[in-house]
């Protein structure tokens, strides 16, 4: 039951008890799953470039130079990053003597190549200053002190700091963190005028520590590329917040008795996409980074992704401006079906007459790189059918698929390609007025996960993830991508594999 006081906690968040009412209804009712009918493949809905083709949509995107922002995911605390690291120190024996001692792989993995981290210089320091010398891990209870000072606040606090602001690579000269490298990166494909725009959702308590970053850095990076850099940030909207509820579907309470709101995932984030404004809108995650002796690839394929859909934008534009104009006969009109069909993979029965053709047209583009699939983890692209009886192409992670059922079964079994969010987006239209992107999401496309508050068992709503269900009814591109151009760091250790280790002198 809502209470007076509950709908005051409610509305000041900027939501109505009607939303509560909706999440509720989710929570009984559940999230359908999606219809997968086959995956998207090459020739069959992933589009491979030729070596020429790459060069020449890189040289369409450098000749026509839109205005381009990058956008970058970069909300929330690193804590997951060195969960191993948290279960350790808590259950780790003081009298271990060695490393040899300890029985988890990751942990062994960690400390035998700490040298090896980009933050182990700091992480020295801070210990040194307790008179400890990390150099000799040889001793009683000295694993769980080195943790001490490079998770909690007493040291670096990296547990509870957003990865943005983690060191992730060293140079010569330098270290960077994951913001920077993706300050050097866009530095190198989004910039128009010698103006870099870049974007970044952040937690509201986190700002400072980025700020930091670029009262340091900023103004050599402006240097070394000849630029100037117009950084912006923006946190999740409290409106897009759900409530929790327990495992009978009842409002979950705080121990005041207030409700308890979570966060609704990166779905949440179409909000803060649908306040920018720019002809073209790189994503990228926070962590998916790499050194500068690798981003040669990382560079050459987010300008082929854009020239891509700049090619496609042209077309789509030039159809648009014929259907409203009325100055077409049927052999045009049967050729711009032919491209809704063959080229926007838009399937559907029967014949489509100008309304419908303009309607489909007329929606914001993305572009999607998409890496082959060799065990990476990450939601994939398929064809998919829709309630309405159109098939098309969308990215549909496994928590939405009935995995139960024998013939979805077959059909993950076939994919070739996963989705490493590598996207190039068009959100405005053939007159250059921006799209609502709250129009193209499908609200029926969110999760429902089990979570834990104070040891007590809840269930959580996640709101259609960005590039899922909140773009569904966009027109959408796949592009296969190389793997190379994908190394995110979903654990510390990731920044052990070769693609993190590879650098070089930037001077």
């Amino acid at each position: 039951m809502i209470t007076p006081i509950d709908i005051q906690q409610i509305e000041s968040k900027g939501l109505r008890v009607l939303d509560i009412e909706k999440q509720l209804q989710n929570f009984r009712n559940g999230f359908p799953y999606v219809n997968i009918i086959r995956p998207a493949i090459i020739n069959d809905g992933v589009i491979q470039l030729s070596e020429k083709e790459t060069n020449a949509f890189v040289r369409l995107y450098e000749d026509l130079n839109p205005d381009a922002l990058k956008f970058v995911p970069a909300s929330g605390a690193a804590t997951r990053m060195f969960k191993f690291l948290f279960e350790f120190y808590d259950l780790a024996k003081e009298q271990y003597e060695s490393i040899q001692e300890v029985d988890s792989d990751e942990v062994k993995t960690f400390f035998e190549n700490i040298t090896k981290f980009a933050f182990y210089n700091d992480l020295k320091v801070k210990l040194e200053e307790q008179d400890f010398n990390i150099e000799e891990l040889t001793g009683q209870g000295r694993f769980k002190k080195v943790l001490k000072y490079f998770l909690f606040e007493e040291g670096l606090n990296y547990g509870y700091k957003p990865k943005g602001v983690l060191s992730f690579h060293s140079y010569e000269n330098e270290k960077r963190t994951a913001f920077e490298e993706h300050l050097a990166e866009g530095a190198s494909y989004a910039c128009s005028n010698k103006m870099v725009k870049i974007h970044f959702t952040i937690s509201y308590e986190h700002k400072e520590l980025f700020q930091e970053v670029i009262s340091d850095k900023l103004k050599k990076f402006e240097e070394d590329h000849n630029i100037k850099f117009e950084i912006t940030f923006s946190q999740q909207k409290p409106s897009t917040d759900m409530v929790a509820v327990d495992l009978q579907n009842e409002l979950y309470r705080n121990d005041d008795n207030s409700l308890l709101f979570r966060p609704g995932g990166h779905g949440a984030l179409i909000e803060n996409l649908n306040d920018l404004d720019a002809d073209i809108i790189f994503i990228k995650n926070i962590d998916n980074v790499v050194p500068d002796s690798l981003k040669k690839e990382t560079i050459l394929y987010k300008k082929a992704l854009a020239g891509v859909l700049l090619s496609y934008q042209e077309k789509i534009f030039n159809y648009i401006q014929i259907l409203e104009s009325n100055e077409f006969d049927s052999e045009l009109l049967m050729e711009i079906e032919s491209f809704v069909k063959d080229d926007l993979c838009y399937n559907f029965s029967g014949s489509l007459d100008s309304n419908n053709l303009l309607e489909i047209l007329n929606r914001p583009i993305r572009v999607c790189g998409m890496v082959k699939n060799e065990g990476e983890p990450g939601g994939g692209p398929f064809w998919v059918k829709q309630i309405n009886g159109v098939e098309n192409l969308q990215i549909v992670e496994s928590a939405q698929i009935d995995q139960s059922n024998a013939k979805n079964q077959a059909i993950m079994k076939k994919t070739s390609h996963f989705n490493p969010v590598d996207l190039i987006c068009a959100t405005k239209n053939f007159k250059g007025k921006k799209f609502d992107l709250l129009n193209y999401r499908d609200l029926n496309a969110g999760f429902i996960s089990k979570k834990s508050q104070n040891g007590k068992e809840l269930q959580a709503q996640e709101l259609p993830g960005l590039w899922n269900g909140a773009m569904a009814n966009w027109n959408t591109i796949f592009v296969e991508v190389p793997i190379v151009t994908f190394n995110p760091v979903k654990t510390v250790n990731d920044l052990l594999r070769k693609e993190h280790q590879m650098t070089q002198d930037t001077d």
